[in-house]
Protein backbone atom coordinates (compact mmCIF):
# COMPACT_ATOMS: atom_id res chain seq x y z
CA UNK A 1 0.00 0.00 0.00
CA UNK A 2 1.18 3.15 -0.93
CA UNK A 3 -0.08 6.33 1.51
CA UNK A 4 0.48 10.11 0.75
CA UNK A 5 -0.81 12.26 3.80
CA UNK A 6 -1.06 15.76 3.61
CA UNK A 7 1.92 15.77 1.06
CA UNK A 8 3.23 19.40 -0.14
CA UNK A 9 5.63 19.80 -2.77
CA UNK A 10 7.12 23.83 -3.37
CA UNK A 11 10.07 24.86 -5.47
CA UNK A 12 12.62 27.08 -4.26
CA UNK A 13 11.41 29.83 -6.87
CA UNK A 14 7.66 29.39 -5.20
CA UNK A 15 6.39 27.20 -7.51
CA UNK A 16 3.99 24.65 -5.62
CA UNK A 17 3.56 21.29 -7.29
CA UNK A 18 1.61 19.26 -4.81
CA UNK A 19 -0.77 20.78 -2.36
CA UNK A 20 -1.32 19.61 0.98
CA UNK A 21 -2.42 16.04 -0.96
CA UNK A 22 -3.73 12.79 0.74
CA UNK A 23 -4.98 9.82 -0.87
CA UNK A 24 -4.03 5.95 -0.54
CA UNK A 25 -2.54 3.62 -3.24
CA UNK A 26 -4.54 0.26 -1.76
CA UNK A 27 -2.06 -3.06 -2.18
CA UNK A 28 -2.79 -5.13 -5.25
CA UNK A 29 -4.37 -2.56 -7.16
CA UNK A 30 -3.80 -0.31 -10.55
CA UNK A 31 -4.48 3.55 -9.34
CA UNK A 32 -4.13 5.90 -12.04
CA UNK A 33 -3.06 9.72 -11.48
CA UNK A 34 -4.74 11.63 -14.32
CA UNK A 35 -5.03 15.14 -14.93
CA UNK A 36 -3.15 18.29 -17.12
CA UNK A 37 0.46 19.13 -17.66
CA UNK A 38 2.11 20.76 -14.92
CA UNK A 39 -0.65 19.28 -12.27
CA UNK A 40 1.74 17.40 -10.44
CA UNK A 41 1.23 13.81 -11.24
CA UNK A 42 4.90 12.79 -12.08
CA UNK A 43 6.21 14.80 -8.61
CA UNK A 44 3.97 12.91 -6.56
CA UNK A 45 5.18 9.58 -8.33
CA UNK A 46 8.76 10.25 -7.76
CA UNK A 47 8.10 10.79 -4.31
CA UNK A 48 7.51 7.29 -3.56
CA UNK A 49 10.79 5.78 -4.56
CA UNK A 50 12.33 9.23 -3.23
CA UNK A 51 13.39 11.16 -6.43
CA UNK A 52 11.52 14.18 -5.07
CA UNK A 53 11.25 14.75 -1.58
CA UNK A 54 8.38 16.35 -0.29
CA UNK A 55 8.31 19.82 1.33
CA UNK A 56 6.10 18.63 4.24
CA UNK A 57 3.90 15.34 4.67
CA UNK A 58 4.70 11.83 4.34
CA UNK A 59 4.73 9.31 1.47
CA UNK A 60 4.25 5.75 3.28
CA UNK A 61 4.80 2.51 1.90
CA UNK A 62 3.83 -0.69 3.33
CA UNK A 63 2.95 1.84 6.55
CA UNK A 64 6.56 3.19 6.41
CA UNK A 65 7.76 7.02 6.12
CA UNK A 66 9.87 6.21 2.60
CA UNK A 67 12.34 8.60 4.19
CA UNK A 68 13.46 6.05 6.82
CA UNK A 69 15.06 3.97 3.85
CA UNK A 70 18.21 4.62 1.92
CA UNK A 71 17.18 5.87 -1.93
CA UNK A 72 19.15 3.04 -3.45
CA UNK A 73 17.58 0.42 -1.38
CA UNK A 74 14.22 1.50 -1.37
CA UNK A 75 14.30 1.95 -5.06
CA UNK A 76 15.52 -1.71 -5.69
CA UNK A 77 12.19 -2.77 -4.12
CA UNK A 78 10.31 -0.81 -6.66
CA UNK A 79 9.64 -1.07 -10.32
CA UNK A 80 9.79 1.84 -12.38
CA UNK A 81 8.75 2.44 -15.75
CA UNK A 82 9.11 5.60 -17.97
CA UNK A 83 8.07 7.01 -21.09
CA UNK A 84 10.69 6.20 -23.80
CA UNK A 85 11.64 3.23 -21.76
CA UNK A 86 15.36 4.59 -20.96
CA UNK A 87 16.95 1.27 -21.74
CA UNK A 88 20.47 1.37 -22.11
CA UNK A 89 21.44 1.47 -25.67
CA UNK A 90 25.02 0.16 -26.12
CA UNK A 91 23.06 -2.94 -24.09
CA UNK A 92 21.43 -6.25 -25.86
CA UNK A 93 18.33 -6.56 -24.41
CA UNK A 94 18.41 -9.46 -22.61
CA UNK A 95 20.98 -7.70 -20.72
CA UNK A 96 19.45 -4.52 -20.29
CA UNK A 97 16.76 -7.06 -18.07
CA UNK A 98 19.31 -8.70 -16.59
CA UNK A 99 21.05 -5.97 -15.13
CA UNK A 100 18.32 -5.85 -12.07
CA UNK A 101 19.44 -9.48 -10.91
CA UNK A 102 22.90 -8.74 -11.33
CA UNK A 103 22.34 -5.59 -8.73
CA UNK A 104 20.63 -8.00 -6.58
CA UNK A 105 23.70 -10.51 -6.55
CA UNK A 106 22.35 -13.38 -9.38
CA UNK A 107 25.08 -14.70 -11.33
CA UNK A 108 25.42 -13.88 -14.52
CA UNK A 109 23.89 -17.07 -16.43
CA UNK A 110 20.90 -16.82 -13.65
CA UNK A 111 20.38 -13.61 -14.86
CA UNK A 112 20.05 -13.75 -18.13
CA UNK A 113 18.24 -16.54 -17.42
CA UNK A 114 15.15 -14.46 -15.73
CA UNK A 115 15.92 -11.93 -18.22
CA UNK A 116 14.70 -14.39 -20.89
CA UNK A 117 11.74 -15.39 -18.78
CA UNK A 118 10.75 -12.09 -18.30
CA UNK A 119 11.18 -11.38 -22.18
CA UNK A 120 8.56 -14.13 -22.54
CA UNK A 121 6.31 -13.22 -19.85
CA UNK A 122 5.79 -9.24 -21.43
CA UNK A 123 5.28 -11.09 -24.98
CA UNK A 124 8.29 -10.63 -26.88
CA UNK A 125 10.10 -13.91 -28.42
CA UNK A 126 13.40 -15.03 -27.19
CA UNK A 127 15.23 -14.15 -29.92
CA UNK A 128 14.30 -10.33 -29.06
CA UNK A 129 17.19 -10.80 -26.42
CA UNK A 130 19.61 -10.93 -28.45
CA UNK A 131 19.07 -6.99 -30.28
CA UNK A 132 19.99 -3.89 -29.03
CA UNK A 133 17.28 -1.16 -28.40
CA UNK A 134 17.36 0.70 -31.74
CA UNK A 135 16.48 -2.44 -33.30
CA UNK A 136 13.49 -2.84 -30.99
CA UNK A 137 9.60 -0.86 -32.15
CA UNK A 138 8.63 1.46 -29.77
CA UNK A 139 5.95 -1.03 -28.28
CA UNK A 140 8.90 -3.57 -28.16
CA UNK A 141 10.95 -1.56 -25.93
CA UNK A 142 8.53 -0.59 -23.56
CA UNK A 143 7.87 -3.92 -23.50
CA UNK A 144 11.47 -4.73 -22.49
CA UNK A 145 11.02 -1.52 -20.15
CA UNK A 146 8.08 -2.90 -18.19
CA UNK A 147 10.09 -6.25 -18.04
CA UNK A 148 13.06 -4.66 -16.78
CA UNK A 149 10.54 -3.05 -14.20
CA UNK A 150 9.73 -6.60 -13.01
CA UNK A 151 12.98 -8.35 -12.78
CA UNK A 152 13.18 -7.69 -9.00
CA UNK A 153 10.15 -9.03 -8.44
CA UNK A 154 8.97 -5.24 -7.04
CA UNK A 155 5.75 -5.27 -4.96
CA UNK A 156 5.74 -1.45 -6.33
CA UNK A 157 5.64 -0.29 -10.16
CA UNK A 158 5.96 2.94 -10.64
CA UNK A 159 4.83 3.94 -14.40
CA UNK A 160 5.09 7.62 -15.70
CA UNK A 161 3.09 7.90 -19.08
CA UNK A 162 4.93 4.40 -20.51
CA UNK A 163 2.42 4.54 -23.96
CA UNK A 164 2.58 7.97 -24.35
CA UNK A 165 5.22 7.63 -26.91
CA UNK A 166 3.70 4.93 -29.19
CA UNK A 167 1.00 4.56 -31.97
CA UNK A 168 -2.95 4.33 -30.46
CA UNK A 169 -2.76 0.57 -32.08
CA UNK A 170 0.03 -0.31 -30.28
CA UNK A 171 -0.89 1.51 -27.41
CA UNK A 172 -4.14 -0.62 -26.86
CA UNK A 173 -2.04 -3.56 -26.66
CA UNK A 174 0.57 -2.32 -24.06
CA UNK A 175 -2.50 -1.25 -22.00
CA UNK A 176 -3.81 -4.81 -22.77
CA UNK A 177 -0.63 -6.34 -21.96
CA UNK A 178 -0.51 -4.61 -18.67
CA UNK A 179 -3.52 -5.70 -17.72
CA UNK A 180 -2.80 -9.16 -18.27
CA UNK A 181 -0.09 -9.09 -16.60
CA UNK A 182 -1.23 -7.69 -13.36
CA UNK A 183 -4.63 -10.29 -13.14
CA UNK A 184 -1.28 -12.66 -12.92
CA UNK A 185 1.20 -10.47 -10.53
CA UNK A 186 -1.09 -8.47 -8.44
CA UNK A 187 1.49 -5.64 -8.47
CA UNK A 188 0.56 -2.77 -6.40
CA UNK A 189 0.69 -0.04 -9.56
CA UNK A 190 0.67 3.76 -9.61
CA UNK A 191 0.10 4.83 -13.32
CA UNK A 192 0.18 8.59 -14.17
CA UNK A 193 -0.98 9.22 -17.57
CA UNK A 194 -2.42 12.63 -19.49
CA UNK A 195 -5.42 10.41 -21.33
CA UNK A 196 -8.27 9.86 -19.17
CA UNK A 197 -9.75 6.72 -21.58
CA UNK A 198 -6.10 5.39 -20.40
CA UNK A 199 -6.90 6.20 -16.76
CA UNK A 200 -10.74 4.98 -17.26
CA UNK A 201 -9.84 1.59 -18.71
CA UNK A 202 -6.86 0.68 -16.57
CA UNK A 203 -7.44 2.14 -13.34
CA UNK A 204 -9.31 0.44 -10.51
CA UNK A 205 -9.10 4.08 -8.59
CA UNK A 206 -8.32 6.86 -10.61
CA UNK A 207 -7.25 10.34 -8.96
CA UNK A 208 -7.84 13.29 -10.93
CA UNK A 209 -5.48 16.50 -10.01
CA UNK A 210 -5.31 20.17 -10.78
CA UNK A 211 -3.40 22.73 -11.52
CA UNK A 212 -1.48 23.62 -8.25
CA UNK A 213 -1.47 20.09 -7.32
CA UNK A 214 -5.06 20.29 -5.84
CA UNK A 215 -6.35 16.53 -5.71
CA UNK A 216 -9.97 17.10 -7.53
CA UNK A 217 -11.71 13.59 -7.23
CA UNK A 218 -10.11 10.37 -6.48
CA UNK A 219 -12.72 7.42 -7.18
CA UNK A 220 -13.31 4.38 -9.07
CA UNK A 221 -13.12 4.85 -12.87
CA UNK A 222 -17.11 3.98 -13.03
CA UNK A 223 -17.98 7.19 -10.13
CA UNK A 224 -15.81 9.35 -11.68
CA UNK A 225 -18.00 9.24 -14.84
CA UNK A 226 -21.29 9.18 -13.21
CA UNK A 227 -21.08 11.22 -10.44
CA UNK A 228 -18.06 13.64 -11.38
CA UNK A 229 -17.15 16.08 -7.93
CA UNK A 230 -17.34 19.51 -10.11
CA UNK A 231 -17.05 21.34 -13.16
CA UNK A 232 -13.11 21.07 -13.60
CA UNK A 233 -13.52 17.22 -13.21
CA UNK A 234 -16.93 17.22 -15.43
CA UNK A 235 -14.80 19.49 -18.46
CA UNK A 236 -11.64 16.94 -18.02
CA UNK A 237 -13.79 14.00 -18.52
CA UNK A 238 -15.03 15.02 -21.78
CA UNK A 239 -18.98 16.07 -22.38
CA UNK A 240 -18.50 11.67 -23.92
CA UNK A 241 -18.39 10.57 -20.51
CA UNK A 242 -21.78 9.26 -20.65
CA UNK A 243 -20.36 6.76 -23.56
CA UNK A 244 -17.02 6.21 -22.28
CA UNK A 245 -19.14 4.50 -19.54
CA UNK A 246 -20.07 1.63 -21.39
CA UNK A 247 -17.20 0.27 -20.46
CA UNK A 248 -18.81 -0.66 -17.65
CA UNK A 249 -21.84 -2.02 -18.97
CA UNK A 250 -22.27 -5.41 -19.53
CA UNK A 251 -23.22 -7.28 -22.84
CA UNK A 252 -24.03 -10.24 -21.53
CA UNK A 253 -27.55 -9.96 -22.66
CA UNK A 254 -27.00 -8.23 -25.99
CA UNK A 255 -28.02 -11.03 -29.11
CA UNK A 256 -26.51 -11.11 -31.92
CA UNK A 257 -28.87 -11.67 -34.88
CA UNK A 258 -27.89 -12.90 -38.59
CA UNK A 259 -27.10 -11.07 -41.82
CA UNK A 260 -26.00 -12.87 -45.21
CA UNK A 261 -22.71 -14.10 -45.38
CA UNK A 262 -19.78 -15.47 -47.90
CA UNK A 263 -15.97 -16.53 -48.04
CA UNK A 264 -13.28 -15.51 -49.77
CA UNK A 265 -12.59 -16.98 -52.90
CA UNK A 266 -16.36 -17.53 -53.55
CA UNK A 267 -18.05 -16.08 -57.46
CA UNK A 268 -21.10 -14.00 -57.52
CA UNK A 269 -23.24 -17.31 -58.09
CA UNK A 270 -22.39 -17.83 -54.31
CA UNK A 271 -23.81 -14.24 -53.51
CA UNK A 272 -27.59 -14.54 -52.15
CA UNK A 273 -29.90 -12.76 -54.78
CA UNK A 274 -31.80 -9.27 -53.29
CA UNK A 275 -28.99 -9.29 -50.89
CA UNK A 276 -28.48 -5.50 -49.02
CA UNK A 277 -25.21 -5.72 -47.24
CA UNK A 278 -23.15 -8.85 -47.27
CA UNK A 279 -20.67 -10.23 -44.73
CA UNK A 280 -17.50 -11.53 -45.91
CA UNK A 281 -15.24 -14.19 -43.52
CA UNK A 282 -12.61 -16.56 -44.10
CA UNK A 283 -11.94 -19.61 -44.58
CA UNK A 284 -11.60 -19.87 -40.57
CA UNK A 285 -15.12 -18.05 -40.60
CA UNK A 286 -13.14 -14.44 -39.40
CA UNK A 287 -14.64 -11.31 -40.88
CA UNK A 288 -12.51 -9.77 -43.47
CA UNK A 289 -15.11 -7.15 -44.76
CA UNK A 290 -18.55 -5.90 -46.47
CA UNK A 291 -19.76 -6.38 -49.85
CA UNK A 292 -22.51 -3.49 -50.43
CA UNK A 293 -26.14 -4.11 -52.12
CA UNK A 294 -25.80 -4.73 -55.11
CA UNK A 295 -21.85 -5.79 -55.92
CA UNK A 296 -20.59 -6.81 -58.69
CA UNK A 297 -17.90 -9.52 -57.82
CA UNK A 298 -15.57 -9.94 -60.79
CA UNK A 299 -14.05 -13.73 -61.04
CA UNK A 300 -13.64 -15.07 -57.60
CA UNK A 301 -13.92 -13.04 -54.42
CA UNK A 302 -10.46 -11.44 -53.36
CA UNK A 303 -10.44 -9.07 -50.25
CA UNK A 304 -9.61 -5.92 -52.86
CA UNK A 305 -13.28 -5.77 -53.52
CA UNK A 306 -14.07 -5.52 -50.12
CA UNK A 307 -15.49 -2.50 -48.32
CA UNK A 308 -12.93 -2.15 -44.74
CA UNK A 309 -15.56 -3.39 -41.92
CA UNK A 310 -15.81 -1.25 -38.59
CA UNK A 311 -14.32 -2.40 -35.26
CA UNK A 312 -15.40 -5.62 -34.24
CA UNK A 313 -17.36 -6.69 -30.45
CA UNK A 314 -16.20 -9.90 -28.34
CA UNK A 315 -18.95 -11.51 -26.97
CA UNK A 316 -19.60 -10.21 -23.57
CA UNK A 317 -17.29 -7.58 -23.28
CA UNK A 318 -18.68 -4.28 -22.14
CA UNK A 319 -21.30 -2.48 -24.36
CA UNK A 320 -18.90 0.25 -25.57
CA UNK A 321 -17.60 -2.18 -28.11
CA UNK A 322 -20.72 -3.64 -29.48
CA UNK A 323 -21.82 0.56 -29.66
CA UNK A 324 -18.56 1.40 -31.36
CA UNK A 325 -18.32 -1.65 -33.62
CA UNK A 326 -22.47 -0.49 -34.77
CA UNK A 327 -21.66 3.06 -35.33
CA UNK A 328 -18.00 2.08 -36.83
CA UNK A 329 -19.17 -0.21 -39.60
CA UNK A 330 -20.50 0.78 -43.10
CA UNK A 331 -23.20 -0.99 -43.16
CA UNK A 332 -24.88 -0.66 -39.69
CA UNK A 333 -24.66 -3.55 -38.13
CA UNK A 334 -21.46 -4.41 -35.68
CA UNK A 335 -20.13 -7.91 -36.12
CA UNK A 336 -19.99 -9.59 -33.18
CA UNK A 337 -16.84 -12.63 -32.66
CA UNK A 338 -15.80 -14.78 -29.95
CA UNK A 339 -12.62 -14.82 -28.43
CA UNK A 340 -10.93 -16.26 -31.25
CA UNK A 341 -12.35 -13.96 -33.42
CA UNK A 342 -14.78 -16.08 -35.41
CA UNK A 343 -18.41 -14.66 -36.27
CA UNK A 344 -21.13 -15.19 -34.52
CA UNK A 345 -23.49 -12.35 -35.41
CA UNK A 346 -24.48 -8.69 -35.69
CA UNK A 347 -26.04 -6.15 -33.75
CA UNK A 348 -27.16 -2.78 -34.15
CA UNK A 349 -26.79 0.73 -32.29
CA UNK A 350 -30.53 0.56 -31.64
CA UNK A 351 -30.35 -2.52 -29.74
CA UNK A 352 -27.69 -1.12 -27.46
CA UNK A 353 -29.67 2.07 -26.76
CA UNK A 354 -32.86 -0.09 -26.36
CA UNK A 355 -31.07 -1.70 -23.28
CA UNK A 356 -29.38 1.65 -21.87
CA UNK A 357 -32.95 2.91 -21.95
CA UNK A 358 -34.48 0.15 -20.42
CA UNK A 359 -32.11 -0.47 -17.68
CA UNK A 360 -32.34 -4.34 -18.36
CA UNK A 361 -31.04 -6.45 -20.72
CA UNK A 362 -33.56 -8.43 -22.91
CA UNK A 363 -32.98 -10.47 -25.99
CA UNK A 364 -33.35 -9.99 -29.46
CA UNK A 365 -34.60 -11.97 -32.08
CA UNK A 366 -32.45 -14.30 -33.70
CA UNK A 367 -34.12 -13.21 -37.28
CA UNK A 368 -34.07 -9.52 -36.72
CA UNK A 369 -31.52 -9.21 -39.40
CA UNK A 370 -32.59 -11.71 -42.00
Amino acid sequence: MIEFRSVRKQYDDGTVAVQELSLTVPAGTVTVLVGPSGCGKTTLLRMVNRMIEPSSGAVLLDGGDVRDSEPARLRRGIGYVIQQAGLFPHRTVRDNVATVPRLFGHGRREARRRAEGLLERVGLPSEIGKRYPAQLSGGQQQRVGVARALAADPPVLLMDEPFSAVDPVVREGLQDELLRLQGELGKTVLFVTHDIDEAVKLGENVAVLRQGGYLAQYAPPEQLLAEPADDFVTSFVGRDRGYRRLSFVDSSGLRAGSVDTVRIGDTSADVPSQAGWVLVLDTHDRPRGWLPPEATIHGQLTEDQLIAGGSLHTGGAPLRGALDAALSSPSGLGVVVDEDGVYLGVVTARQVLEILESGRHPAVSEGAFR
